[in-house]
Order: structure tokens, then sequence, then C-alpha cells
């Protein structure tokens, strides 16, 4: 075995020579086994919250929980779904991070033998799948977490196998052109990949040094790409599910290097990483539901890496909605970085997290956007998010201007969300091309006309168009943010401005300032609803959900003609929309005008302002 390890070190040298350290120069890990996140006698602090915090010993209690189930289960198995082994990967760390905690926190050996049987079984699979690289990352996560954690406990033979592992089947193809195009990309598999080949580096540092330190200093360099993607505001432009991924990877990056070598080499001050936290916070609607934009699912649910975030800002408020997520979340022991929860939340007092004061959020950057709320105690209020930004990010759909709506406690605009991957794969749509002819923009839930947003002409959102920010405005009465759609239309249009407002807290204006070029041109105005519609003659709809209702009324042009249309497939691969439907109207504008288009949207026992209806350029 040790020869192996001497061959495949050899055959390594000639990569990680090539590169020349820029960080890690005059650094060296010293610590000994346990080093990544949580050394030995840090569980003290652990133990000291679970001992003065009830919802604390609720969550160590569900970590146990979860590892007494995973005993019984046969280990896992190299089973590939399509170019994926990725749900094996995700639950190698589910696993071993769990059994690791369990065995740490109660050296109980049934939780080591478990973790071992998984290691040594993963250990000796073929590969870990290099051509979908996240799953080679994960994998050396998950591995390396236990290699690390159960290190003295560890038979020798297991360590020698786990070891070899991480070295040829982790960090090995990640010298490989072929599969490491992640290092120069600025989107969560940037951040997974490089947390996933640290991990691994810190796990047999002591066995390769110098070669660890290199993949070490080339992750500090190229992770920098994805972190500057948070400037200026905190933003995470692929959406609230991808912050979950690509977030919680970066979190666990620097949580690691800076337990290992004191600092983050600067990271975090070139990047508004400590801001996305706020972002992140105000994602989610008073429902519980959260502003899905691009692929995301219609939930919302714990973060563990908001912890982290809270402790770097000094500002507990950040932790509200996590704090509900800990109370109600009845899936939180499928978070397999929960553990990790367990380490970032030590110190917290949970009884002391009070509500965020203000009412709006509204930030720049790739997808900026505005999120805005009547309150954050009140679980009827009203909630609206609002996105500009571009087609052409990773993982977005054409919902340029889209906006999701919550009042009393029902979500009355929606947002599709993502649909699964393999579901398209599978049946050969070209999914990942962005082109603006791509196939991708043909699949039901990807293009503008089942958003709501705006159509012209029955036209397709320009990929390389971006809508920036134009304004936001926090005071109580009139919540308020307007964006500039124009390069997003153009061709069909001169110029195109959205804005929302909550107007004194009690409903939403919705409305659009259209230019016209020198041809006229129909504008589609859409809100996708999961409500039941009754449309009036008179320019209304009501909308109706679980016993309650809320008015659409168009404003502006008069004598509108409001319309449903379905959400039922258009090809045999989309996904079924159950319970959903299309409302709106179109405005035919002429050439060479400029035109007006006013909504608002009232729940029930609300009397509207008219007097508010103002053009955008005062907002």
């Amino acid at each position: 075995m040790k020869k192996n390890l001497f061959i495949i070190c050899a055959l390594l040298l000639p990569f990680f020579v090539s590169a020349q350290l820029k960080y890690l120069q005059n650094s060296n890990v010293t610590s000994p086994h346990p080093r990544i996140l949580l050394t030995q006698g840090e569980e003290a602090l652990i133990k000291k919250n679970i001992a003065s915090d009830k919802t604390w010993l609720q969550v160590h209690q569900t970590i146990l929980n979860e590892s007494d189930r995973m005993l019984t289960l046969p280990p896992l198995q190299r089973i590939q779904i399509g170019r994926r082994l990725l749900d094996k990967s995700r639950e190698c760390i589910h696993r071993i991070f769990f059994l690791s905690y369990a065995y740490r926190m109660t050296h109980d050996a049934k939780y080591l033998k478990k973790a071992e049987e998984e290691l040594v079984t993963i250990a000796a699979f073929s590969d870990w799948n290099p051509s979908h690289f996240l799953d080679v990352a994960e994998m050396t996560l998950g591995v390396s977490i236990g290699y690390d954690w159960l290190y003295n406990d560890l038979s020798q033979s297991s360590r020698n196998l786990i070891k070899e592992a991480i070295l040829k089947k982790g960090i090995e193809p990640s010298l490989d052109p072929k599969y490491n195009s992640w290092l120069r990309v600025t989107h969560n598999w940037n951040q997974v990949c490089n947390t996933g080949m640290t991990y691994g580096a810190l796990a047999i540092y002591e066995d390769q040094p110098e070669e660890s330190k290199k993949i070490i200093d080339r992750a500090i360099e190229s992770i920098k790409l994805p972190m500057g993607d948070y400037n200026p505001d905190g933003i995470y432009p692929e959406g609230y599910g991808y912050w979950g991924y690509g977030t919680s990877f970066n979190v666990m990056f620097l949580s690691a290097i800076e337990k290992t070598f004191g600092t983050d080499f600067g990271l975090t001050q070139s990047s508004a990483l400590f801001k996305t936290a706020g972002f992140l916070e105000n994602m989610t609607g008073n429902t519980g539901k959260c502003f899905n934009y691009s692929d995301c699912g219609n939930g919302s649910g714990l973060n563990p890496a908001m912890f982290w975030l809270a402790k770097q800002a000094k500002d507990e408020s950040l932790l509200f909605v996590e704090k509900k997520h800990l109370g109600t979340d009845r899936k939180i022991s499928q978070d397999r970085l929960l553990p990790a929860i367990m380490i970032w939340g030590a110190g917290i007092n949970l009884d002391n997290i009070q509500a965020p004061k203000k009412l709006l959020w509204a930030g720049k950057g790739k997808n900026p956007m505005a999120l805005m709320r009547s309150s954050w105690t009140d679980p009827n209020a009203i909630y609206v998010a609002i996105k500009g930004g571009s087609p052409s990010i990773n993982h977005a759909h054409m919902d340029i201007g889209s906006f999701v709506m919550d009042a009393n406690g029902e979500r009355w605009s929606m947002d599709f969300g993502s649909q699964e991957y393999e579901s398209l794969e599978s049946k050969k749509v070209d999914l990942w091309n962005m082109k603006q002819n791509s196939q991708r923009w043909e699949v039901l839930r990807y293009n503008n006309f089942y958003h709501s947003t705006l159509a012209f002409d029955n036209q397709l959102q320009k990929v390389d168009g971006y809508a920036p920010i134009l304004s936001s405005s926090g005071k109580p009465s009139f919540l308020s943010a307007t964006f500039d759609l124009s390069k997003v239309y153009s061709g069909n249009t001169n110029d195109v401005k959205r804005g929302i407002a909550i107007v004194d807290q009690k409903y939403v204006m919705v409305s659009d300032e259209i230019e016209s070029s020198d041809k006229a041109t129909t504008m589609r105005w859409t809100m996708l609803t999961p409500a039941d519609v009754k449309i009036n003659g008179d320019g209304t709809a009501v909308l109706s959900k679980n016993g309650k209702t809320l008015l659409l009324k168009v404003v502006e042009p008069a004598n509108t003609i409001i319309t449903t249309r379905p959400t039922t497939p258009l090809h045999e691969y989309d996904a079924q929309n159950p319970g959903t439907i299309l409302v709106g109207f179109d405005v035919v504008i002429p050439a060479n005008s400029k035109s007006k288009v006013t909504v608002l949207l009232i729940p029930e026992g609300v009397n509207e302002n008219s007097n508010n209806i103002k053009p955008l350029k005062s907002w």
C-alpha cells in the first residue's frame, strides 16, 4: 500500500511543482488530527450550548437520532444516475459527517464502526466520477471529514485505504485540465470543488505537506472568482437554492482555513460575502416560501452557514428566519451539513434573536433585486420580491422583471422555479446551452411567457440583455423599487421600466412605463398564480385561495380586458403544473408613443388610494 501511495505521489509531483505558492509560503499545518472545523477538545463548547438551550439540545438529538437510523442502512453503492453520482456523494457527506459528529460527542463505538464501514466502502469505489466533478468534490469533503475526525480511532489498514482514495480519486483528478475547468468559473462549481479539494489536502497534509499546500494555495486564488460575484451588496446571482449550495461550501472553506491558518488570506476583505446574510434573510416571505427565481425549489429551509455569517457580522437579527426553521423545519435531519451548525452556533443564545428593523432590502449586482414587506412578525403581512439581471447568468431563467407576492398567509404571484435536470437531460433537451436560440428557452418553466413579467410581440427576452435597479425606497408608506428592463426587450421597444411598491402597508402597485419604437408592439402583462381566478367585466379579477381573496385591478389603461391562460405542458419533456394559471392582459402600444400600465393587487378588506399613482421617476 505504501509503495502504491509513493507511486501516486511521484506521478503527481510534476503537476504540483509547476505551481508557485502565493499565500502559504510561510504557513504550515502543525495541528494534529482532528484539525478540520473542530479541533480536539472543542466539543466542550458544543456541550455547553446543548446544556443551556433546549433548541440546541433538540438539534443535537436530531443528529444523534439520524445517526442511529443510519446504523441499519446498507453501505453506499456506486450507482450513477445519468451523468451524475451526486446523490451518492451527498449521502456520503450526510452519513459520515453525522456519524463522525455522533462519535466525537458520545464516544459510542457503534458510530465509529458504521462510519469506518462507509469510508472503506467509498474508498473502494472505482472512481468518484470526475467527469461531473461536483461528485468528486462532495465525496472528497465527506471522506476527508471522516478521515480527520476519526483518525485516531480508525484502523491502520482503513487509514491507508482512505488516504489513498482521497489522493487518487479526489485530489489527483483535480489536476487534470479535462476535469478542472471549475477553477476558472464564477459560480457554485468553483466554491464546491475548491472546498472539497481543500478538505482533502488538509486531511492528508502530514503525508504530502508541500503538495497539499499547493492545492490549498490554488483554492485560495481560485475561489476569489465566485466570491467576487457577491459584490457590491451581497446578492447571490444563482438564487436561493444555489445560495444554500455555493455559499454553504464557501463558508465551509473559510471556516476550515481560518481554523487551520488563523487567517482567510484577505478573501473576505475583497468580497461582499458578509452582506449576503441580509440578502438571504430577506429572500423568505411571511408565508415561509422563498423568492424561488432561477433553478430553485418552492420552499425554504435551514441554512447552517447563516450562523457563521451572523457571527462575522456581529448581528444576531440576521438569524430571525433561521430561528424559525430550527423550531419548525422537520427536514433538518436531511441537511448533510447540519453538524456544522453546532460548531458555528456555539455561543449564540437563540432567545436573544430579534426581528430585523428594515422592511426593504435592495441591492445591485449581477441579479439586482428588491425584497420588501409590511411586517416581519405578522404572518398575514404583504411580501413582495422582484428581480432584474440577465438570463445569461448561470442557472438563470427568462424571468427579468418577475415578482412574487404574499398576503394574508398566501402566495398570490408565484414562480415555478426549477424542473428536475435529469427529467430534461434524459430526453436530450439542450438544457445547458444559454444562447438566444437554445432549446433551453423552449422549456415552459424557463421562458418569460410563464413568469410574472412582460413579453412583447410574443418574443423571448434577450439573453445578453441586463436590467439594473434604478431606485429603491424604504419609506414605510411607500416601499418601492424601480428597474430598467430596456435591454432585455431591445428590438421591440426603445424603453421599458418597471416599478413595484407596497402602498401604505396595505396593497401592491405594479407600474410599467413603455416607449415604443417606430413600430407598434403588443405587450403582454402576465402574473403566474396558484389561485382560482374569476374575471369581472370592469378591468378587475378576483383571485381566491384557501377561503381568501385578492383583487387584481388594472387602473390604466382603461377598459382593459383581463384573460387567463393555462400552464399545461407544451412539450413531452415539460413538467406538469397542476393548480396554477396565468392571469393578465394584452396592451397594443402604437409606434413612437409612450404608455403607462398600472396594476393594483389588493388583499381583501383593503381600499386603495388612487392618489399614490405617480410616474416612476418620482418614486
